[in-house]
């Protein structure tokens, strides 16, 4: 059985990453004892994502690290995990049949929404649906004032009629979110006791426990989508668990969230909302780490997997973190990483639009049929196929000799594609390259170029299974002259579960301008997220000496309707504290505005804590730089058609494990190993750093 603890220190070797995507399954796993890094790849079972996590694990520890045949996972110290789940529930609109409470005269605030219009001048444009149709949400009676003052006391018959109604309805899922419940949440909780007592069983979010901030369309959103995806939520990790303890897990598995932390399983099963994010943030974690090591502090992390391409901008070595964000089209409020995604993965469907213009994306071949070369009945072709085709990967087998694939099947897809359009098959497979690098450079450019960032100041670090494979042809096309490949970029994002820590964070809305005669209301506001911190810190056993809290207050100035978060410093809330946070607000502004008001009213809004527990992380071994000589890694060669020559050119296959820290080699060359493929053009130079990543230069 699974022991509730985190275990710090102990001497059980193991620690495993688990990574579940929309395509393959990745298990990183480190041993404490030897720092020895071991990866092993599955393909995902989108049936019951369980299966194949359970799968990797077992083989993983089998294979590469010597488990026990009966119990494979007993020596396993620490098993953290990234998941799709809830953002692919949300994507395809495939949650819980959800209700809501609200209070009376608010019921469509969830369709209304705010004035802003992200797409003004769109005429085709489409809300994203509505997850609570109208029939199913519910006005009650109550009212709370801003001061927390009761004006209309709650209705409880109403709650209790309303509950009876959802029931008969079908309802999952019930999400309680009613006005200024930030400040007095007194009417939801006793909403919810009575929801609990008419539905026992449901799952059940109120505004104050997931979003305790204001903004009401947000919290409410924040609340409804956390109810949307619970049940989802619950289902996997009940399947999961199981799974694990069958084969001999001896502690409790963690869930990464959106903010780059790992949480415990039934921690997660209450808050999916704040998992949103959960595969893709601890590539981030990873490549922060890689880059500090590298000697890369500004870059631009681009992680493509079957599904999906996710990017994040790093400026000095920092990740940049959100308290914010619209996912998918939902607002929600919870911490994550700063990622944008787009429907670009190597499984991306290549269509024939309406105009007779070549499409890819964004459905995708997901793990099953998978791309046409797969050999399992698909006949669209994808950006996979497309690769096959041009032998860019390897045409007979993939993964390392595991998975065979049939190029036939793919130059039969595009072929059929190419009549249609009165093209040659080749060009036309490498017109999908092209038209879903164009799709990742859009990308790209919103998290730099609109945001004042140029990506040609910045490195590429590519990861994910199709990355490395993509990174070149992306860096030309943004201008970029250095991509940076990870020693195991196709399992980065279970890299990155052994280089996180375990977080929390704790919020509080409370609007006080900054002023001495407020100091006590200031100091209260920040004591009541620091002891819901200190909270968390009992509940997961973690010793004082591996506890770190940071603390940081949203502010703004008096009329403004955004707010800046600007850190709070170590010890007791002073006099001296208050002149800290101005002279940190007063640089902020600046720095993002380019003015300050010294004059003007600050006001503190919202009070935040991020509790971490320190664990034991996987080390990058570092070598020492030798040879340039790379004749040692060359593994053969093989036709590949460029888009430089018109033609294919004879390419010279280099194995990765083979390479050493300082070889040089020149492009057309293709490394190849297990979790992925790398493409070096012609004109590009490859050179291997002390920690074994490939960097790869391209002309200006």
């Amino acid at each position: 059985m699974m022991d509730g603890t985190q275990d710090f220190g102990s001497k059980t070797t193991w620690r495993v990453g688990v990574d579940s995507g929309g395509t393959f399954t990745d298990v990183c796993m480190f041993d404490e004892a030897s720092g020895e890094i071991a990866v092993w790849k599955v393909s995902s079972t989108p049936d019951d994502p369980s299966r194949g996590i359970a799968q990797g694990v077992e083989e993983g520890m089998k294979e590469r690290a010597g488990g026990n045949e009966n119990d494979p996972a007993a020596a396993i110290a620490y098993l953290g995990h990234g998941t799709t789940v809830a953002t692919n529930a949300l994507i395809t609109h495939r949650g819980a049949k959800v209700g809501l409470l609200t209070t009376d005269g608010f019921r469509d605030l969830l369709e209304i929404g705010r004035q802003k219009r992200p797409d003004l001048y769109d005429l085709f444009a489409e809300k994203p649906k509505t997850l609570v149709p109208r029939d199913l949400r519910f006005e009650l009676p109550e009212r709370m004032l801003r001061t927390g003052e009761v004006s209309v006391p709650l209705d409880e018959e109403a709650v209790r009629k309303a509950a009876r109604a959802m029931k008969a309805a079908g309802v999952e899922a019930v999400a309680i979110c009613f006005l200024y419940a930030f400040v007095n949440p007194a009417h939801e909780k006793i909403a919810k006791a009575i929801v609990e007592e008419e539905m026992p069983g449901v799952f059940l979010c109120a505004s104050h426990e997931i979003a305790p901030e204001f903004r009401e369309f947000e919290r409410l959103s924040t609340a409804t989508v956390n109810a949307y995806l619970g049940p989802i939520m619950h289902r996997y990790i009940s399947r999961l668990t199981p799974r694990l303890e069958d084969l001999g897990l001896p502690i409790a598995p963690h869930l990464t969230q959106s903010n780059g932390g790992v949480v415990r399983f039934e921690v997660a099963a209450e808050t999916p909302v704040r998992a949103v994010l959960s595969g893709p943030s601890t590539g981030v974690v990873a490549a922060q780490a890689i880059g500090a090591r590298g000697g890369f502090d500004d870059i631009i992390t681009f992680d493509m997997g079957g599904t999906s391409s996710d990017v994040a901008l790093m400026a000095g070595g920092e990740t940049t973190q959100t308290n914010e964000s619209i996912v998918h089209g939902y607002p929600i409020k919870a911490p994550m990483l700063d990622i944008h995604t787009v429907g670009a993965g190597g499984g991306s469907i290549a269509t024939i639009d309406s105009g007779g213009l070549l499409k890819v994306g964004p459905e995708s071949a997901g793990a099953d049929p998978g791309p046409v070369c797969y050999g399992r009945g698909a006949t669209e072709p994808t950006v996979t196929d497309a690769n096959i085709v041009l032998q860019v990967l390897n045409p007979v087998e993939i993964l390392d000799g595991r998975m065979k694939v049939h190029r036939d099947l793919a130059v039969e897809a595009i072929g059929k594609m190419a009549e249609k359009l009165g093209m040659e098959t080749m060009d036309v497979a490498q017109g999908i390259i092209s038209v879903v690098t164009a799709n990742m450079a859009k990308a790209i450019r919103v998290i730099s170029v609109q945001r004042g960032h140029d990506p040609r100041n910045y490195a590429l670090m590519a990861f994910g299974g199709a990355g490395p494979l993509h990174a070149v042809r992306l860096a030309q096309e943004l201008g970029m002259t250095t991509v940076v490949i990870p020693r195991n970029p196709g399992i980065l994002c279970a890299m990155g579960l052994l280089l996180t820590d375990l977080r929390a964070d704790f919020s509080t809305t409370k609007l006080v301008a900054l002023d001495a005669g407020n100091l006590d209301t200031i100091a209260d506001a920040m004591s009541k997220v620091e002891d819901e911190a200190a909270g968390w810190f009992a509940s997961e056993a973690i010793p004082a000496d591996k506890q770190m809290t940071t603390r940081r207050v949203d502010m703004r100035y008096d009329g403004q309707n955004y707010e800046l978060s600007i850190p709070l410093p170590d010890g007791p809330v002073t006099a001296e504290t208050l002149v800290a946070l101005e002279k940190g607000f007063t640089e902020a502004h600046e720095r993002m505005y380019g003015f300050a008001v010294p004059e003007e009213r600050i006001l503190c809004v919202t009070f935040r804590a991020e509790a971490m527990g320190l664990v034991k992380k996987a080390e990058l071994p570092e070598r020492p730089l030798g040879d340039a000589d790379a004749s040692g890694a060359v593994i053969g060669s093989r036709e590949v058609w460029y888009p430089e020559t018109g033609a294919f050119t004879e390419t010279t296959l280099y194995a990765r494990d083979r390479l050493a820290p300082g070889n040089v080699f020149q492009g057309p060359a293709i490394v190849e190993q297990m979790d992925t493929t790398t493409l070096i053009p012609p004109g590009v130079t490859a050179r291997v750093d002390t920690i074994d990543n490939l960097i790869l230069e391209l002309s200006a």
